[in-house]
């Protein structure tokens, strides 16, 4: 059965972008997921302050990394929804930069989940044909990440549906900063005149200048910070702030997160333009 005969209440534009969200990922169905949600006012990029893991334990009397292991099995979840609605781009606040000044046990406790996670994952990753990215400082990683990363990454690099970005070591503040250098040594090699520096110029130099930026930023635990995450990237996107902790925040917080997007109107500094 066509898109067309299968969804008559879709209006033209939505029918285009489900054709669109179909043609890269071919067993979305987000017209079935939300059928209250256009398709063409999805988000094609989530980006996820994934905060309340600790909190989650303590309030279970649990050590903190029961809560850390709860918070990933969340990120499976989250994936299995992102592939339901055909989203293209998910990027993770996994490890911050100022992560390493916590007890050097549950660092240690943190290293060894995410190899444990990489490792278990793959397979999903591998059958539902989603692409795995790291962002951050990568080298000031122990090497047996590094090279689990790089492993991954290069198992994944062709698939099309959907990318699953982890910043781990990250820093906003770190990547505009690397950002900086790199253009700096372009204008000592004279390759590039100071005068042509445009923004288009810093977001080329950023860690993965070729995601989308993200259209929705979505903090769990109530925080109201950034956290130095993605400052640059996410200079316009919406935000959402749930009380959830991370390890609760399952398929149908992330569907309502969805819905209180599609509900606003980004006019981008302009006027209202926002399909329907």
């Amino acid at each position: 059965m066509s898109i067309h005969s299968s969804t008559p209440t879709l209006s033209p534009a939505g029918i285009a972008a489900l054709e669109a969200i179909n043609a890269r990922s071919p067993k979305a169905r987000p017209h079935e997921a939300l059928p209250d949600v256009c398709p063409s006012r999805l988000p094609r990029h989530v980006a996820i302050i994934m905060d309340g893991n600790g909190r989650w334990a303590n309030e279970r009397q649990q050590p903190r990394m029961m809560g850390h292991r709860a918070g990933a099995k969340s990120v499976r979840s989250l994936m299995e929804t992102v592939g339901e609605l055909g989203i293209e781009c998910v990027t993770l606040y996994s490890f911050s930069m100022d992560n390493w000044k916590r007890p050097q046990a549950e660092v240690e406790a943190l290293m060894h989940l995410y190899l444990e996670y990489m490792s278990l994952e793959r397979p999903a990753l591998m059958d539902n044909n989603v692409r795995f990215r790291q962002i951050g400082r990568s080298a000031d990683l122990p090497p047996i990440i590094q090279a689990g990363v790089a492993a991954l990454e290069a198992a994944t690099a062709h698939h099309t549906c959907a990318t699953l970005c982890l910043a781990v070591n990250y820093g906003s503040r770190a990547e505009i900063t690397d950002a900086a250098r790199a253009i700096a040594r372009q204008v000592v090699s004279g390759t590039l005149k100071p005068e042509d520096i445009t923004e288009d110029t810093l977001s080329a130099n950023l860690y993965a200048p070729d995601l989308p930026e993200p259209d929705l930023l979505i903090r769990t635990a109530g925080e109201m910070r950034l956290s130095n995450y993605l400052l640059w990237q996410i200079s316009y996107a919406e935000l959402y702030v749930t009380p959830t902790l991370w390890p609760d925040f399952g398929r149908e917080q992330f569907l309502d997160s969805i819905r209180e997007y599609a509900r606003r109107s980004r006019r981008f500094g302009g006027l209202n333009t926002s399909a329907t």
